[in-house]
């Protein structure tokens, strides 16, 4: 043993050639930093350390080490989900297309032609990025694109209906995830809310009624995240766009989800699309980029032509612009729809339609491999604020311990984490939302989980 006054200095440990590979890897600052209180540690816990000779410091260089790896490791890091929920919020909703991936990568590293005009050699815009795909696809007369849905609503109020009346049926008074209520929103924007109807019924004669006045517009807010059953009524879309029509007001639908494709196709309720509140006569339709669309986060504004531009001129518009690798990835996720892959090429509706056999053969192969578990049929959900209360039938891979938290806990602390999910003390896996290349992952930390088990 030695007199901790005996531990070498920092100049000296800057001096071994671990100190320079750190260095090499963290910078000189970061290493410096860490050292020192690699010493303080030592001296702290009076923990002592044997004679010095060239293998003596390799406790100060190890703890420093982990210290580095600690600091600059990333907080946002990929996960494995293995929940089943397709579009979970808290695991960052969509996973991106490899055409989205690679269009934001590519424009991301170079300069581009984001606010530059190249037939004309002078100063664009960037509002004309993904216009033209969002026109073609809905057959709306304009669009604009903001960093989301949150934000698109915001602008449209705040350029429409500031110090005037904005009506919504109480029906509609939604809050979605992270405490966003509507009604705030709308404070925020200057607009003034006006409730009609009831909790549960609204009629058109409420609108007509309310619409007297300094009335700025008439907001339609999709009932995403929750459904509204029983003795309930409201008008249909047309009957909403044909009133405001009556007042000369413009009509606005706040879908949120972003549906393009038609959800029935693959045994789901019918999930509102952005064609049909169009084609029903609202006059500007706002939604989600990184919802159903499952594409980049966005909030896309489409419709009447006159309204767009407003929106475009107001001041907010520039607070809440997207960036250049927002706009290329979302072009790429709209040309898939374009060009009728989405299905095939957009992870979230490749997981929508997987095949039930396909995922059963996934389940029983995990199965085998793990030399554990049990397969049974189970339920996933869409989530995201989409289609709420619907599921899809899926098989489950089971794992039964003793601590089914303890499980998941470890799970987590695995490379890549794994998020699972519990049910009556049984952990489950479920194969429709792992990512195919992430599968020998997911596998692997498994195995390595399930061995640790007591």
């Amino acid at each position: 043993m030695i007199n901790l006054r005996d531990l070498p200095s920092v100049g000296k440990l800057l001096e071994s050639p671990v100190a320079t590979d750190l260095i090499a890897v963290y910078g000189r600052p970061l290493t410096l930093s860490a050292l020192r209180d690699a010493l303080d540690e030592i001296r702290r816990k009076k923990v002592s350390i044997e004679a010095i000779d060239p293998t003596s410091t390799e406790i100060i260089f190890n703890r420093a080490g982990d210290m580095l790896a600690i600091r600059t490791a990333p907080s946002l890091r990929g996960v494995i989900n293995s929940t089943g929920v397709i579009l979970h919020t808290n695991l960052g909703r969509a996973p991106y297309s490899k055409a989205t991936s690679r269009a934001m990568d590519e424009i991301s590293h170079v300069y581009s032609n984001l606010e530059y005009d190249l037939s004309q050699g002078e100063r664009g815009s960037r509002l004309v990025h993904a216009e033209n795909l969002l026109k073609s696809l809905t057959g709306a007369e304009a669009a604009i694109v903001v960093n989301n849905n949150a934000s698109a609503v915001l602008l449209v109020l705040a350029a429409l209906a500031n110090r005037r009346k904005v009506i919504v049926s109480r029906t509609q008074l939604i809050e979605i995830g992270g405490g966003f209520r509507l009604p705030d929103i709308m404070k925020q924007s200057g607009a003034k809310l006006v409730e009609v109807g009831t909790t549960n019924r609204v009629h058109l004669n409420d609108y007509r009624e309310a619409l007297q006045g300094n009335a700025a517009l008439v907001l339609h807010a999709h009932r995403s995240n929750f459904k509204l059953i029983g003795f309930t009524d409201e008008p249909e879309l047309s009957e909403l766009a044909a009133i405001s029509r009556e007042f000369d007001l413009p009509a606005v639908d706040d879908l949120g989800s972003g549906a393009l494709i038609n959800t029935e196709k693959y045994g789901l309720a019918h999930e509102p699309t952005v064609q049909e509140s169009l084609k029903a006569g609202f006059d500007l339709v706002c939604f989600s980029g990184d919802k159903l669309l499952g594409g980049p986060q966005a909030g896309i504004i489409v419709g009447n032509s006159k309204l767009v531009e407003k929106l475009k001129r107001h001041p907010l518009a520039r607070a809440l612009r997207a960036d250049k690798t927002r706009l290329a990835g979302l072009s790429a996720t709209l040309l898939h729809y374009l060009k009728d892959e989405a299905e095939h090429e957009i992870p979230v509706w490749k997981m929508i339609s997987e095949p039930l056999e396909k995922i059963r053969l996934r389940a029983e192969d995990w199965c085998r491999r793990l030399g554990s578990g049990e397969v049974i049929k189970g339920e996933s959900t869409v989530g995201g604020g989409s289609l709420p209360g619907e599921m899809l039938p899926t098989y489950l891979l089971t794992i039964r311990t003793a601590s089914p938290e303890s499980f998941l806990e470890q799970l987590r602390g695995c490379q890549p984490p794994v998020i699972a999910r519990t049910s009556q003390d049984v952990v489950l896996i479920d194969p429709r939302t792992v990512l195919p290349d992430q599968e020998d992952e997911l596998l692997s930390n498994l195995t390595v989980t399930i061995a640790a088990l007591p």
